[in-house]
């Protein structure tokens, strides 16, 4: 109790000196501040003004560095997001960023190149889609019956992308493009349609029932790209009259639910024809199952067709590039993502080598605790100006504050995996406490750059606490991932 009671006596004391120091602080400021200003209105009014300007600017340079030492700073880095409307500056801007930066760019630049040859060969670009077995390539025998379609009764026989040419009423040159249905065999396939649907100008959406998971999810993709849809009902000769009504007026409700808008006629029910097979039976009481032709009934497809041509094509074309623009955006930011990668793995190793090095090459104690803040800091920052995060300086020191708290429980566990790594060389007898001790240091950076990119990857920032906490819960599987690496790299530097 009298230990508290002294405790709180000066802490009572330490206040009033301060605020006596304050006061008196105060006093003189304010005198000297009359003082001056008195001097200056008697004075010639060049001094005054001049004196009052350098005030200000002294004023405006102190706020500007008090801002750039708190505030976040944003860097103006092309990341618009992918749905974002997109011109065609805008995208070949972001990708002449990209390109000066070391990106590879060249799958963005394919798809506008793609986009210019179609525009000047001036087609209109009909895309078939929906999953395996719909019936799209009996369709497009059934509008180009010429056309060497591939047709398979066991269903998803299109294993690319294929092209087939016809005419509309108007004279129209149409092109009709067969993709790869959904859900078939291997993931890219699904992937290779949805992204020539893109590049369309109008999806004619093939189904034969009512709308599975599947092809509603690939609906709502297309409806995010602002892509014109027919809905196309295939095998219709199935259904009756009311259930071919019932049915259509569900796949409308069914666009509706996802948000989309479709009139009544793009809705369409057909039969592509084709063959199909049949059981005949007989008045001996035997049956055989035989083929037979079906013939098709496409007119309300073509009807559809032409009507949604015969108007203007420029709101077509608008919307089609808004598409491939957002598509080459896509492609720009899978690569930026693949040099982020790749970039971000040299600054962790060039930083774990240099970490390595400073231990190393310590004379005193301490020492190298000094060359590791400079690195740590110079690291952080190269990998937040990767992923166009800018933290406020506070931000950096604050992370690595916290880090190196963790650092200290870590290290038992850094020195002894740094140790068990070491005895993987044959031939290497005895290790040298120092080199263990730089292997450590070493393995503690790299897990530090890697918890810190996974960080900066998902959340797009800096937060310290939350890179922290990162970097202290997968510190050992860090540890255990890089040891041979590193102690590889402190005993190629001691050797040299």
């Amino acid at each position: 109790m009298k230990l508290d009671r002294f405790i709180r006596v000066a802490i009572a004391i330490a206040v009033g000196l301060v605020f006596i120091i304050a006061i008196g602080a105060l006093l003189f400021i304010s005198e000297s501040a009359l003082n001056v200003w008195d001097r200056l209105k008697a004075g010639p009014p060049a001094l005054l003004y001049g004196y009052v300007g350098v005030m200000l600017l002294l004023v405006v340079l102190a706020c500007w560095l008090i801002w750039r030492l708190v505030v976040r700073r944003k860097i103006d880095m092309a990341r618009a997001p992918v749905a974002a409307p997109l011109s065609r500056q805008d995208i070949e801007r972001r990708i002449q960023a990209a390109e000066a930066a070391g990106v590879d760019v060249s799958e963005a630049q394919a798809e506008l190149k793609g986009l210019a040859a179609r525009q000047s060969g001036g087609m209109i670009h009909l895309c078939f889609f929906g999953e395996i077995s719909t019936g799209k390539s009996s369709l497009i025998k059934a509008l180009v019956p010429e056309a060497d379609v591939q047709i398979d009764v066991v269903g998803g026989s299109t294993d690319d992308v294929r092209h087939y040419s016809w005419r509309g009423d108007a004279g129209d040159q149409i092109l009709l493009t067969d993709v790869p249905g959904i859900g078939g065999v291997g993931g890219e396939l699904s992937s290779i349609a949805t992204d020539e649907a893109k590049r369309s100008h109008v999806v004619l959406f093939v189904c034969d029932s009512d709308l599975t998971r599947p092809e509603i999810r690939s609906i709502e993709a297309l409806l995010e790209f602002d892509k014109p849809i027919v809905l196309v009902l295939n095998k219709a000769d199935r259904f009756t009259s009311e259930e071919q009504a019932s049915l259509m007026q569900k796949l409308l409700e069914r666009i509706d639910e996802v948000g989309g808008e479709l009139q009544r006629d793009h809705v369409v029910a057909v039969t592509a024809g084709g063959e199909t097979d049949m059981i005949e039976r007989y008045a001996d009481g035997s049956e055989e199952t035989v083929r037979r032709n079906r013939p098709a009934d496409i007119g309300v497809l073509v009807v559809a067709i032409n009507r949604l041509l015969s108007g203007d094509a420029a709101p077509l074309d608008e919307r089609r590039e808004k598409a491939v623009f957002q598509l080459a955006a896509a492609r720009l930011a899978e690569a930026e993502a693949e040099y982020r990668v790749q970039r971000s793995e040299q600054i962790i190793r060039s930083a774990t080598r240099r970490a390595v090095v400073g231990a190393l090459a310590a004379i005193s104690p301490g020492t190298d605790i000094l060359v590791q803040g400079y690195i740590g800091t110079t690291m952080t920052q190269q990998l937040c100006k990767l992923y166009g995060a800018a933290p406020r300086d506070l931000d950096i020191e604050e992370f690595l504050s916290m880090s190196q708290s963790r650092v200290g429980r870590a290290l038992p566990l850094s020195l002894a995996v740094a140790g068990n790594g070491l005895k993987a060389f044959p031939g290497l007898g005895t290790v040298a406490g120092g080199v263990v001790h730089a292997v450590a240091y070493g393995l503690i950076f790299d897990a530090l750059g890697r918890s810190l990119v996974l960080t900066l990857s998902r959340d797009g920032e800096l937060v310290p606490e939350v890179a922290a906490r990162e970097f202290e819960d997968g510190i050992s599987e860090h540890l255990e991932a890089g040891v041979r690496r590193i102690a590889k790299v402190a005993l190629e530097r001691k050797d040299g």
